[in-house]
């Protein structure tokens, strides 16, 4: 399968925080993918609750109060966002942490949830390149022999949609939903009642699979 041949519209969501606190967006990256190539790349700042910082969050991502202190809410950066996020199909490295701040930012903000289904990187690369000693981004960047700013939400973002493209070309699927199953995940969903985790099938006892032989 080419590049070109390859199918859907997805995008990588990345958030940094300010604080411990999952409701405490400070950067949000998304890159955006089409017929196999990420096609644009966002990043906006976000004034998280009551613009408050602690200096483990800052260690990890040089954002610090001033650079936010006229940065709109939550709320507004969503507001921009809310078409490109109903009905969309999403992947995150590390999942469980994007769309948990994604999650608390919003019941934070009294705002719905989108309805949107998502994959998580980390568990994708983790059955594709089970070999690798870790799966953080970091590692899969240099795997693919990509050089990016780590913890900056849009390079993450980014390297995250690269590396499922390279997993996706790898594997000769055309669409990461495709390679999830595949490889045995369950895609995460978003939706008005709340939300379904993104997850590892079970896999068959070894008793079923002698029944079967």
């Amino acid at each position: 399968m080419s590049i070109s041949q390859f199918s859907g519209k997805t995008i990588a969501i990345d958030f940094e925080t300010a604080t411990e606190a999952r409701a405490s967006a400070c950067s949000i990256g998304l890159a955006f993918i089409e017929d196999g190539r990420v096609v644009r790349v966002e990043e906006r700042l976000i004034r998280p609750p009551e613009n408050r910082y602690s200096p483990f969050n800052i260690a990890i991502h040089g954002i610090r109060p001033e650079h936010t202190a006229h940065a709109p809410e939550f709320a507004d950066v969503m507001l921009e966002f809310a078409a490109d996020f109903e009905g969309a199909r999403m992947i995150a490295h590390n999942a469980s942490f994007d769309f948990s701040v994604l999650r608390a930012s919003l019941d934070l903000c009294g705002l719905h949830y989108p309805d949107l289904s998502y994959l998580c990187s980390v568990k994708l690369a983790q059955r594709h390149w089970p070999d690798l000693g870790s799966h953080r981004l970091n590692v899969l960047a240099a795997h693919l022999g990509l050089t990016f700013l780590h913890h900056n939400a849009a390079e993450d973002a980014r390297i995250c949609a690269e590396a499922c493209l390279a997993m996706a070309l790898e594997a000769e699927v055309d669409d990461f939903f495709d390679l999830a199953l595949k490889l045995g995940l369950n895609p995460g969903r978003l939706h008005r009642q709340g939300y379904d985790a993104c997850s590892f099938a079970r896999k068959p006892k070894k008793k079923a699979l002698a029944l079967q032989a």
